[in-house]
Parts: structure tokens; sequence; C-alpha cells
């Protein structure tokens, strides 16, 4: 799907760990999970249009019937609105709704609390050993780019963006691996807790304490230190999961 050295090249790479191939068994349903993961995570924003027909139904394995009948799902239910004609195609309309009270609540008891904490354990799981991984991989000036990058804008990001920002931002290490199924599973992890981080507000505060957590797993990453990699990113996750809590006491 592209090189994941340019703007592009890196959103192309992190659908491409969501649209990968669905089961004949269940194509409609999983093609429109799949296409529900890179709306709800921001890799394909508000505004921005899907990849065409004929690139979804080869990446994901299905039939342009199939591909229409979830776009029209997901249409129908406001997630998209497609256009019709030469610069027309599939446009995103999700936003992520503002945080209210109660909505942490209701998120996390649609969840059920067993699942919070595995959510959140799974999480750790995954995302730790992408950065231990990547540390312990040579990275090409290109690569290391794309690292710098991302930890840039989701570290100068408006409060609005960043939710999104920060999701490409652990992403795109699990992508820098170079193993599909590490990425893929690190996007499952992040989706899992999405609705959460969204039922929450974005504070000055932990912003900026996550924006020194954020340079500390750069550093290590990049130092090729992978135990070093691997408690930043313990730590930074431990830290909003204990927001998680405190918002819910």
């Amino acid at each position: 799907m592209g090189s994941p050295t340019g703007e592009g090249g890196v959103k192309e790479t992190q659908l491409g760990s969501l649209l990968r191939p669905v089961r004949a068994g269940n194509a409609f349903e999983e093609t429109v999970e799949r296409l529900l993961q890179a709306i709800k995570l921001g890799v394909v924003p508000h505004g921005e249009r899907l990849p065409s027909e004929r690139d979804l139904a080869v990446h994901l394995g299905i039939s342009r019937v199939t591909l229409r009948e979830a776009i029209r799902s997901l249409q129908e239910a406001g997630y998209l609105d497609v256009r019709r004609g030469r610069y027309g195609g599939a446009f995103v309309l999700y936003l992520p709704p503002d945080p209210s009270d109660g909505d942490l609540a209701e998120a996390v008891n649609q969840m059920g609390a067993g699942d919070l904490a595995d959510a959140l354990t799974f999480r750790m799981a995954v995302e730790c050993g992408a950065a231990q991984i990547l540390a312990t991989t040579s990275l090409d000036p290109s690569q290391r780019a794309v690292l710098l990058r991302r930890l840039s804008e989701v570290n100068d990001a408006a409060p609005a963006d960043y939710r999104r920002l920060d999701t490409a931002f652990h992403l795109s290490i699990a992508e820098l691996t170079g193993s599909p199924l590490l990425a893929a599973a690190c996007a499952d992890a992040r989706l899992r807790v999405t609705d959460l981080l969204n039922a929450i507000p974005v504070l000055g505060p932990n912003i900026a304490h996550a924006a020194v957590q954020h340079q500390a797993i750069v550093s290590a990453i990049l130092a090729g230190d992978p135990d070093g990699a691997s408690r930043a990113v313990a730590e930074h996750l431990e830290g909003t999961a204990a927001l998680l809590r405190g918002f819910l006491a």
C-alpha cells in the first residue's frame, strides 16, 4: 500500500493493518467491523475519503457487492457520506462526541469491569512488546523520521486533534516493527479503549505529562534500549489507566 515513509504512506500502512482480509463466512459483518475500526481510530479522519472501492475490495478480499452493502450500512448509520461523480467516494462523517458526565461510567458498564481490566492488560502487553521489538530493530533514516514526526504531531496537537494523533503515534510504533500481526493487535487493543478515552476530557496537565512520556518512549527506541522502551510505555499506559480510574471514582 505504499511506502511508510511519507505522510500518506504512514496512513496507508496503518490502514493496511486494519483492512486485512476478512473471513468468507462473515464477510459483511467483518467488513463493517474493519471499516469502523479505521473510522473510530481516526486513521481516516472526519472529512476524508476512504480508499477507492477497488482498493478496499482487494485488501479486504471481498466482492464489490459486499463492500457496497457494508458502506451503505455505515452511511445509514451516519458514519459515512457517499458522494457520486468524478470527485465522489465514501467520506467520513464520524466525530468522537464531546465527553459529558456519566459517559465513562456508561462505557465501562457496557464493557464490563472484567473486560476493562482484560483490555488494559492486553494493551499493556502488545504495546510494551512493540516498543521493545522496535528498539532492537535497525531503523533507517526514513523510519526514524516517521517516528519523530508522529511524536511531534501528537505533542503539538490541539485538544480537538489529540486523541487521533495520539492513536497515530502509538500505532506507528507497531507499524514500524514490520509485523502486520503485531500492528493489527495494537490497533485492536487501542480500539478496545477508544470509547473510554473519548469519554474523558483532554486535560492540559495530562497532555504535558504524556508529552514527556512520549519523548521517553521514542528516545529509548532510537537509543536501541528495549528494556527502557518497554518501561517507558508501561509507565505511560499506567498513567492512562490511573486517569480512567480517577474519573470512575
